[in-house]
This record gives C-alpha cells, sequence and structure tokens, in this order.
C-alpha cells in the first residue's frame, strides 16, 4: 500500500489523490497522507503549502466522516474496531472517560501525531464530544503537522526527508509533550 500511495505522486492527479487518502486515512485507511504530501512537496517545493493545505482539508473532511462512522454507525460498526489489537470494549470504556476529562486535547494530540487520528476521530463520534470544537481542534492540530512537514521540505529540502521519515514520530511525540506541557504550565502560573 505505501508503493501505491507513493506511486501517485508522479499523476496529473497527484493532488486528489492527496486529498483522498487524506480524507481515507483519516476514517479507515492505514498509510498516513505524509508519505505522498513528502513525495509532492520534494517534487514541487513551490507548491509545498497548497499541498499542506490539500492534505489539511481532506483530512479534517475525513475526520467530519470519522467523526459521523462513530456517531451514527458504532453500532454495527463495533465488531470491526474491537477486533484490532488493543481495543478492548474495556479499552473503550476507559477512554469514554478520558473524553470527559479531555476531549478537545486528546483530539489534538492525535491530529498533530502519529496517535492513529481515525480512532480518535470514530471514538469522539461515539462520545459524542462537540462537533465544532471536535472540528477546530482536528483544523490546528492537522494544519500543525502537515504545515511543518511542508515547510521543513520547502526550507530544507531532500536532505531533510531521511530524518523526518526516521524520526517522524519521536519529534511529533516531543513537540506534543511541549505543546502540552506549555498549556499545563500556563494554567498553573495563572493561579
Amino acid at each position: 500500500m505505501y508503493n501505491w500511495v507513493l506511486g501517485w505522486a508522479d499523476s496529473r492527479h497527484s493532488g486528489w489523490a492527496l486529498f483522498a487518502i487524506a480524507f481515507a486515512e483519516s476514517s479507515f485507511f492505514p498509510v498516513p497522507p505524509d508519505v505522498l504530501l513528502i513525495a509532492l512537496v520534494l517534487g514541487r517545493p513551490k507548491k509545498a503549502f497548497t499541498f499542506a493545505s490539500i492534505c489539511t482539508a481532506g483530512s479534517v473532511l475525513g475526520g467530519m466522516a470519522g467523526y459521523l462512522i462513530g456517531w451514527g454507525f458504532w453500532e454495527a460498526t463495533q465488531g470491526f474496531f474491537y477486533r484490532l489489537p488493543g481495543l478492548t470494549p474495556q479499552a473503550f470504556d476507559a477512554m469514554s472517560v478520558r473524553y470527559d476529562q479531555h476531549g478537545l486535547m486528546i483530539v489534538f494530540i492525535a491530529a498533530f501525531t502519529p496517535i492513529p487520528y481515525k480512532l480518535i476521530t470514530i471514538s469522539a463520534g461515539v462520545f459524542q464530544i462537540s462537533f465544532l470544537p471536535f472540528v477546530l481542534a482536528s483544523i490546528v492540530g492537522r494544519a500543525a503537522r502537515f504545515f511543518l512537514v511542508a515547510w521543513l521540505l520547502h526550507h530544507f529540502g531532500a536532505r531533510v526527508r531521511p530524518i523526518i521519515d526516521k524520526h517522524f514520530e519521536a519529534l511529533a511525540m516531543a513537540f506534543g509533550v511541549l505543546l502540552i506541557g506549555g498549556f499545563v504550565a500556563l494554567r498553573y502560573l495563572k493561579h
């Protein structure tokens, strides 16, 4: 699948492919759109931010579809999801408690980091967190992720690709931890 996604980089329909893959990945497809985004930005650096915008739009709309799956079709689809490793009814119930406490932060973190965003979009629909804040957290998180990748590749070119490929998860997690730590620090500094 990885090679199939990468194969779209040379197509004249690459922008539509990027949109479709970003959409699908946010609700059911396993390969992240970053693969195609990286190839497209390296191939056409002047369009880096156009590709990041396409990727963000597709991903956020796909996240809305994932929310809809969770909100309207959970009863019919939960058997499929419980076949995924580590996802049990008990784990899903525990997630409900986390959503009550940190719903939007969970959405933002998943939108930005390598945490499977599709599981978060679907569970956000199941737990019926507020839709508009869900969309806003998705926009901010996904845009931050895809524009960061596009900026790094646009600014540093092909020499940064191996670093992104090899360490993206660690870099995204570190940035996420720093961002959350900043919010926590601000909250406690106010009091």
